[in-house]
C-alpha cells in the first residue's frame, strides 16, 4: 500500500476505535479523499483493507459503513488475545529473556510502581500506563521469537478495544480505575517473575488471566464511544 493509503488507513482505524466514526457511519470515497487531501485511490485501498479487517461493511452498491461491534464480538477477540499472549509468554519463558528485554520489562514495572504507589491515579497517569502497558506486552511477544504470534495478534487486534493499544477508562470514577489498573500492574509483576524463572506454564496462565480480566469490563467497552464520562486512550502515533 502507498504511503498516502497507509496514512488514511491508520487515521480511519483510530477514528473508528475512538468512536469518532460510530457504528453505522457511512463513508464515501470522494468526501474521505477530500478530508485527507489525497486522491481516491489511497482511500479505496484503505476501505478495502478495513473491510478485510472487519471494521467496514459495504453499504448498498456504493460506499461503506462502519461495522457495528457487539460486546460479544469484543469478548471473543479478547479471549483469543489471551490465548496468543499466553503462548508468547510461555515461549519467552522457555527460551529465556535477552538482557535488553529484561531491562525494558523492569523499566515498565518501575514506571508502573511510581504511578500507583501514591494510591490514586489521574487521567494523565492512565495515559502513561497505557504507553508502558503497550511496551510490556510488545516485549513479551517479541521475546517469544515466534512471528506467527505477532501476525495473528495484528489481525485480531484491529477489532476496537480488543487490543492493548486502546484503553477505555471512566474519567468520573478514577478510584475504580485505580483498583482496576493497579491489579493489572500486579499481574505484570507476576508475569515477569515467571519469565525470569523460566516457568513457562505459570507465565502462560497468568498472561491469559491478565487478558481475560478485560472481559469483566465488556460493559465499559460497550459504552465507551457513546458516554461522555468515558475516555478512549489510543497510541499517540
Amino acid at each position: 500500500m502507498s504511503k498516502p493509503g497507509q496514512l488514511v488507513l491508520v487515521a480511519l482505524r483510530k477514528m473508528i476505535a475512538s468512536g469518532e466514526l460510530a457504528a453505522g457511519a457511512r463513508l464515501m470515497e470522494i468526501p474521505t479523499a477530500e478530508l485527507f487531501g489525497v486522491s481516491r485511490m489511497p482511500v479505496r485501498m484503505a476501505f478495502r483493507t478495513l473491510e478485510q479487517e472487519g471494521l467496514l461493511v459495504r453499504f448498498g452498491g456504493r460506499g461503506f459503513q462502519v461495522r457495528s461491534v457487539s460486546a460479544d464480538d469484543i469478548a471473543g477477540a479478547v479471549e483469543v488475545r489471551g490465548v496468543l499472549e499466553g503462548l508468547a509468554a510461555r515461549q519467552a519463558a522457555e527460551r529465556g529473556l535477552s538482557p535488553e528485554a529484561r531491562d525494558t520489562l523492569q523499566r515498565c514495572l518501575h514506571e508502573g510502581d511510581q504511578l500507583f504507589e501514591k494510591g490514586f491515579v489521574t487521567e494523565e497517569d492512565l495515559e502513561a500506563y497505557h504507553d508502558l502497558n503497550m511496551r510490556f506486552h510488545q516485549v513479551i511477544v517479541e521475546g517469544s521469537h515466534n512471528p506467527a504470534i505477532a501476525d495473528a495478534l495484528a489481525r485480531n487486534d484491529h477489532l476496537p478495544f480488543a487490543s492493548v493499544t486502546a484503553l477505555a477508562v471512566d474519567r468520573h470514577d478514577l478510584a475504580r480505575e485505580y483498583r482496576r489498573f493497579n491489579y493489572a500492574h500486579m499481574q505484570h509483576h507476576s508475569v515477569f517473575d515467571a519469565l525470569l524463572n523460566g516457568q513457562g506454564a505459570r507465565a502462560e496462565a497468568i498472561m491469559r488471566e491478565h487478558a481475560n480480566a478485560t472481559l469483566r469490563y465488556a460493559e465499559t467497552f460497550g459504552v465507551a464511544t457513546t458516554d461522555e464520562r468515558m475516555k478512549v486512550i489510543l497510541p499517540s502515533s
